[in-house]
């Protein structure tokens, strides 16, 4: 029902746009909308701490509202980094943790983000508190190896998410993604991403792609074997994900500590079954 609901709001939001844009005063109208959307500001104070994001729609306002309680084993995670570490924040969507490392850790970090469609948000958020020097931007998708393919999408929304890079269409529990958008772009590795692109060797890194970690990881071999520790979101369902993943990072040293979801994931029927993995050297 709800979706019937928000799809009959969005054909009717659509027509009259359509017609407000046939007029002049109404396309400065429509353009007055569109900025003042992007320009929107919320505030979120965590730990003592006060964080500036951009919010221009309702999908960002629930991650700026869910801030603590999403992933909570994330914040306690970069709480534990060593202060000046460099942070690898793969599948930075808008920003949060990469934005909260640099400020609380001092962190430099270096922000992997495909989407054309989260990056403005991710530059916005970086300049917003002041760290646009300690975040770097990556506008590419990792992957296993160097070469153009598509990245997949399932939503064109600003701060979306469930993306994949390459020939597999996969979603973040291993099944056919239903796709609506895609563009061809450049993929790296990991590897490569150090060798030939001279980003530096990271401390740390944060792993959340929805669906291809374990491809991304078969990428990372000398990366991985010099790590000291990876959070890395895996699905209880996708064996092959979890499995490779799994071996991956025990061939490079490192082990499990801790596997573990909030509440909040807890009721999401989609993704209950996806867990943070914590590794440890």
């Amino acid at each position: 029902m709800k979706k019937k609901v928000i799809t009959v709001l969005k054909k009717m939001s659509k027509s009259f746009f359509d017609a407000l844009y046939k007029f002049r005063a109404g396309r400065l109208v429509i353009d007055n909308i569109s900025t003042t959307a992007m320009d929107r500001e919320v505030r979120v104070n965590y730990n003592g701490d006060t964080f500036i994001f951009t919010s221009p729609n309702s999908l960002n306002r629930w991650r700026l509202d869910t801030f603590s309680t999403k992933e909570p084993e994330t914040l306690i995670w970069i709480d534990k980094l060593e202060t000046g570490s460099v942070l690898w924040d793969i599948g930075a969507n808008i920003g949060l943790y990469s934005v909260y490392a640099a400020k609380v850790k001092k962190c430099r970090v270096y922000s992997f983000e495909p989407s054309v469609f989260n990056l403005e948000l991710l530059a916005r958020n970086a300049f917003a508190n002041g760290l646009s020097d300690m975040i770097n931007i990556v506008p590419l998708p990792l992957t296993d190896s160097i070469g153009i393919n598509k990245l997949n999408m399932t939503s064109t929304a600003w701060g979306g998410a469930v993306s994949t890079f390459g020939t597999l269409a996969i979603g973040h529990d291993g099944k056919p993604m239903k796709k609506s958008f895609e563009f061809s772009t450049l993929g790296i590795s990991m590897d490569s991403a150090v060798e030939v692109m001279n980003i530096p060797m990271p401390d740390y890194i944060k792993m959340d792609v929805d669906g291809i970690e374990h491809i991304i990881l078969k990428g990372g071999a000398n990366v991985l074997k010099s790590v000291k520790g990876v959070i890395i979101e895996i699905n209880d369902d996708f064996e092959e994900q979890g499995e490779t993943a799994t071996r991956l990072l025990l061939e490079s040293g490192l082990r499990l500590q801790e596997k573990t979801h909030s509440a909040v994931v807890e009721h999401i029927e989609e993704f209950k079954r996806t867990f943070n993995q914590i590794w440890v050297r």
